[in-house]
């Protein structure tokens, strides 16, 4: 007999056991997936605002229990309550953006109907169906709640895999959704290791959405490609800081260790490489150690917590820290403050004399550790950030505002913040996502929402009208009067657009018969030319507009 796999709920500043739960079976994700496909009906025939509705219920939920929720997260990962609480501010406030926007954002679009002048024309965003979505660890609600109600809002119904490592965090979600019962048939949660997000993708989904590594990325990325079924992905990031020779060296410092370690380092915006001009090198590095001197580490399940940062959320991520901190002292780097590891609890660590040929540089880390590299100039500072298969963000510090951003728009990355760090991700309406292989999504605002919807068009109208030009140019012998309608249309030159007065001439000549004939028949043939005519006359005047 077969026994049921259970994941542990095991807190990383205590490293003791506070609960657990079933993982699902392939069974499990069959049934969730067939009754998904069975309830999308039923969820994507209500309007936007019917789905905004039910929605807020969950927003009205997570404010309600935030303490609860807090305690949970602060439990299964280790970060501070107060941290717990950014994620819940972070995702209620996409919430209530979203359902702000939504019936904008997915009502039809008016399309011109070009020569079409009897019909109408629409592009309007459909749902997906059934959309698979597999979570991270390292911000649990923020980065697994917010694409679970676009793709809800959307009118797509979901299968969500929360990450086995913060599981405790995943049941949690499981119960806020469950506690809207209008919304809790149109989602189903599967709890689980990287078998049961294979068995998720495997069971084809219209969707896959995955926040993850980039390891797990390429994975997918081959599972899904077998079936091709659409897969987005936001991965990892190797984010640098540029520090210019006219920064605020001590705002630099202070906001670039911030930074740096926020979360033990483990956000995919942390910063993860540092180029320091060489004129400010040394005093900037003087600041920076001092800044991380003060940071203060440590677990406490109280609201008010001390701790500036808490443990590492995944035993995993030690041993890549190590290698990336070996691999570099051997290839020559010095690790100039930090370095030693207490359990899951890693020092804040600052490493210097680095270069490229490094895993600290190259590779993402996702730990409390930042290599500081001295750079001649901005041009050599610009080249190192953009050596890097990711893409994700950026930052740069200088005084100059203007030169930062003409710095800024040089760097290969989806988001550059000028004389900050993170800040740009507390953005709701600020599109976020990467370059290269950081990804392909773009959460945040109105591309987080229709990135789970296929643009579908319609034109509508009566039958083809005799007198429309669209209906003459269908037929034959009409060469002339296409070739004016294009000239009058797109001529770039004043010289191009003329030229459809003498096509149109053209048009008539070859339209009116040579010999004389009874006035009915002559209506008969030149009517194609008057239409000509007539529509040729509309379409300069909307050119002109």
């Amino acid at each position: 007999m077969n026994t049921q796999a259970i994941l542990p709920f095991i807190n990383p500043g205590t490293c003791e056991k506070f609960g657990e739960v079933p993982m699902a079976t392939p069974a499990d994700v069959a049934r969730a997936h067939q009754e998904m496909r069975q309830n999308l009906p039923l969820w994507r025939k209500k309007t936007p605002a019917e789905r905004v509705r039910i929605l807020k219920k969950l927003q009205k939920n997570l404010i309600e229990y935030a303490d609860e929720i807090s305690a949970v997260v602060n439990q299964d990962t280790g970060k501070s309550r107060q941290d717990a609480l950014s994620e819940i501010f972070l995702v209620v406030d996409k919430l209530h953006t979203y359902s702000k926007h939504a019936t904008k954002w997915l009502s039809r679009e008016r399309i011109a109907p070009g020569i079409y002048f009897f019909k109408r024309y629409y592009a309007e965003p459909q749902p997906y169906g059934v959309v698979g979505i597999i979570g991270p660890w390292n911000l649990p609600l923020d980065l697994t709640i917010p694409p679970v109600f676009s793709a809800l809002l959307a009118g797509n119904t979901v299968l969500l895999k929360p990450s086995e490592v913060t599981a405790a965090t995943g049941v949690m979600i499981e119960r806020l959704f469950q506690s809207v019962p209008e919304l809790s048939p149109f989602v189903r949660v599967l709890h689980g290791d990287g078998t049961v997000g294979a068995a998720l993708v495997e069971s084809r989904p219209d969707l896959v959405f995955l926040t993850g590594s980039t390891s797990t990325g390429r994975k997918i990325a081959q599972a899904t490609a077998k079936n091709l079924t659409p897969f987005i992905y936001e991965l990892g990031g190797k984010d640098p800081m540029l520090v210019l020779k006219d920064a605020d060296i001590a705002a630099a410092a202070r906001w670039g260790a911030w930074g740096s370690f926020y979360h033990s380092g483990q956000a995919c915006v942390a910063i993860e490489r540092i180029y320091v001009d060489e004129t400010v090198y040394e005093p900037f590095l003087d600041a920076f150690i001092a800044e991380t001197r003060q940071i203060k580490q440590g677990y406490s399940p109280e609201k008010n917590n001390p701790n500036d940062i808490g443990p590492l959320t995944f035993d995993r991520q030690i041993a890549i820290i190590e290698d990336h901190l070996n691999d570099a002292v051997a290839k020559g780097a010095r690790i100039l403050y930090g370095g030693r590891r207490n359990g899951l609890f890693f020092e804040p660590t600052i490493v210097v004399d680095v270069d490229h040929s490094m895993k600290l540089m190259r590779d993402e880390t996702f730990g409390p550790v930042v290599p500081i590299m001295k750079i001649k100039n901005e041009a050599e500072a610009i080249a190192l950030a953009n050596d890097s298969y990711y893409g994700l963000s950026a930052c740069v510090w200088s005084r100059d505002l203007v030169h930062a951003e003409e710095v800024a728009r040089q760097i290969e990355a989806g988001s550059v913040l000028i004389n900050d760090t993170i800040a740009h991700y507390a953005v709701s309406q600020l599109p976020f996502g990467g370059l290269k292989q950081s990804g392909t999504a773009r959460t945040h605002g109105r591309q987080d929402v229709l990135q789970f919807t296929q643009m579908r068009a319609y034109g509508v109208g009566q039958t083809p009208f005799t007198m429309d030009v669209a209906t003459i140019l269908r037929q034959p012998g009409y060469y002339h009067l296409m070739s004016a309608i294009m000239h009058a249309l797109f001529g770039v030159t004043p010289e191009q657009r003329l030229r459809a007065v003498r096509e149109t001439g053209l048009q008539l000549q070859q339209s009116t018969p040579k010999v004389p004939k009874p006035k009915a028949s002559r209506l008969v043939l030149g009517a194609g030319a008057v239409a000509a005519m007539g529509a040729l006359s509309a379409l300069v005047l909307r050119a002109r507009k």
